[in-house]
Order: C-alpha cells, then structure tokens, then sequence
C-alpha cells in the first residue's frame, strides 16, 4: 500500500537511496601506523583488542571513505521527492541533509508507525534502519552527514 502521511494519504517518491554506515576497527603498531598482515585472519587477535575498545578507528557510508561523492554522489532533480534509507550496525547515529531536513522521518525505520515531520537530525539506533523523505526545492550541494 506504499507509505503514508500522519493522515494516512500516500506519500510517493521518485527515487530511493541506501546509505549503509559502517564501523571498521584497525590495529595500529606502536608507531601509530596501521598493521599490515600477510593473509586475512592473520589480524583477528589484534582486530579483537581494538574492537573491545569500542572505538572505532574509521566510519564510512557504503564501505569506503568517499563512496558518496564524485561520481557516487547522490543526485536529484529540483521538485524530486526521495527517500533515503540508513542503517548503521553497530552504534547509534544521527545523520543531517545540511541544506534539507527530513520532510517525513521513520527514526526506527518502522513504516507502520506515523513518521515525524520536518526533523532536522534524525537519531537511528545501532543496529536498525531508519528512513527519510525530502523533497528537493532548489539546486544546490546537499551534504549528507
């Protein structure tokens, strides 16, 4: 039956984004340079200590540094309504459309469930999904954080 306002009126999109956020844990030597290692597996007991530290040494969007800019950017039409879907595994988030704001918000991602309205930083817990609707009013470089 596709998504609905707080109302219970359809809210179409034209186009959907995934934005997947992930937490990588690098050992460092005692240099402060990250470990090389010859084969996978290799680094498992070193990975462990630095994951027991719950701080992560990198957090990317959809698995590498710079994945959503250049040609990965994410793009829209002025008057383009779209939906972005963000998950995080492990630690909670809040990510922001710097020049937008969430037109619609599901924080938990449970679309039976009324969406916020008009929420500037929306907050999705570690290992859930949340989603958001804007529809774009002018051009512009919307930076997604």
């Amino acid at each position: 039956e596709g998504l609905k306002d707080p109302k219970g009126n359809p809210l179409p999109y034209d186009r959907i984004y995934y934005v997947g956020e992930q937490d990588f844990y690098l050992p460092k030597d005692e240099d402060g340079n990250y470990k090389v290692y010859e084969s996978i597996g290799d680094d498992y007991d070193d990975m462990i200590a630095v994951m027991r530290g719950l701080i992560p040494t990198h957090i990317v969007f959809n698995g590498k540094k710079g994945a959503l800019t250049g040609a990965g950017a994410l793009t829209a039409k002025v008057g383009e309504t779209v939906l972005f879907i963000h998950s995080t595994a492990n630690r909670d988030t809040r990510p922001h459309l710097i020049g937008g704001h969430g037109d619609y918000v599901w924080a938990t991602g449970k679309f039976i469930n009324k969406p916020e309205r008009n929420l500037e930083t929306w907050f999705i817990p570690g290992g859930t999904a949340g989603a958001m609707m804007y529809t774009f009013k002018q051009p512009g470089v919307y930076a997604y954080v």
